[in-house]
């Protein structure tokens, strides 16, 4: 185990997880997305399970998601009870999400019988489903499994690659996999005509602003001939984490928005493959922000993106604070690493 395994590893020593109703989900909603080139409603359910096994290993950088798992082992009909709990609110939205803080192809998270329970009663009420999972998990049995069970329904996977940099994803980020895993899992979903959504991590620690910039924006690069969308993940202060640790030092900045909206218009000349950013904490200390002032229509503006596909969007948001920005990405790399919040008054 590397240092930075095992220190990620230490950071979460001393959490106790909370008591949760294991019969209940975490959450469930209904929010607009886009499919087929049409705006639509989709039902996001977000399960309560044992969580990420790459998480009780080591875990992520930048991930806090184990703060919600039960970090114990949920019983099978714990599991499809959350999931029954949950579509008494669905409302025959055309794409389902299911979103578990881990991979929904682990059988030791969700059994074989909880995913066939799943995928049959959705095949029969929508038109794509969406789950995520590491790629380790992608395998040609569970794709086999899952084939029988899909009917006309599709299916999307989104598997969070982060970046296409090894060194970045396994120094910054501790990911615990190469590039060439996304890639066979990908070839592995293309096989079975299934989806593939990409998460790509922006701001990873120990970049700078501009590194961060032209790493999302590499990544995205270099996957555009195989996924088929991109979500540009903005990282966020999530509680016992490296980047928490790092933030109360006053050795990380979350990502500005402008740095977002700039990975978006460069992304946008690269690649025709949708591009969505869903950001989590904006506007917020612990979340991608500007100067707070213009948070919220710069965050109206990424969100309309992602509906929309428009990058003109763009054009039409301005602030001071982007001089700041900008000043930043000049700065940095003369800087020993990230700046902290710069004044903006």
């Amino acid at each position: 185990m590397t240092a930075l395994e095992t220190f990620c590893k230490q950071l979460k020593q001393g959490y106790t997880p909370k008591k949760y109703s294991y019969s209940k989900p975490v959450s469930a909603w209904s929010e607009p997305d886009r499919f087929n080139d049409a705006i639509i409603k989709a039902f996001v359910i977000i399960l309560r399970t044992k969580g990420c096994s790459w998480s009780a290993e080591s875990g992520c950088t930048m991930c806090g998601y184990f703060n919600d798992s039960a970090l114990s082992m949920v019983s099978d009909k714990e599991l499809i009870d959350q999931y029954q709990h949950a579509m008494k609110n669905y409302n025959q939205e055309p794409v389902v999400k299911i979103f578990t803080s881990g991979s929904f192809f682990d059988v030791d998270e969700i059994s074989k019988q909880v995913r066939a329970h799943i995928f049959q009663d959705l095949s029969n009420k929508v038109e794509k489903i969406a789950v995520e999972s590491r790629p380790e998990y992608v395998t040609p049995q569970v794709l086999d499994d899952t084939k029988e069970l899909l009917h006309d329904a599709l299916l999307e996977v989104g598997i969070g690659l982060e970046t296409a940099d090894d060194e970045i994803r396994k120094e910054s980020v501790n990911k615990g996999f190469l590039f060439e895993d996304y890639k066979k899992a990908s070839m592995h979903l293309k096989t079975y005509n299934h989806l593939i959504k990409t998460y790509v991590l922006v701001k990873p620690p120990f970049l700078t602003e501009p590194e961060a910039i032209d790493d999302a924006v590499n990544t995205i690069d270099a996957i555009k001939d195989i996924t088929d969308t991109v979500s540009i993940n903005p990282t966020n202060i999530q509680k016992n984490t490296l980047v928490e640790y790092l933030w109360r030092r006053k050795q990380y900045r979350p990502p500005w928005l402008w740095s977002v909206i700039d990975i978006i218009q460069k992304a946008s000349a690269l690649s025709s493959k949708r591009l969505q950013c869903d950001i989590s904490g904006g506007g917020k200390f612990r979340g991608p922000h500007n100067c707070f002032k213009c948070d919220t229509s710069v965050l109206k503006a990424i969100n309309a993106f992602s509906l929309h596909q428009d990058p003109l969007i763009f054009n039409k948001i301005t602030c001071d604070c982007k001089k700041n920005w900008q000043d930043q990405l000049d700065l940095e790399p003369l800087s020993f690493g990230s700046l902290i919040d710069m004044p903006t008054g």
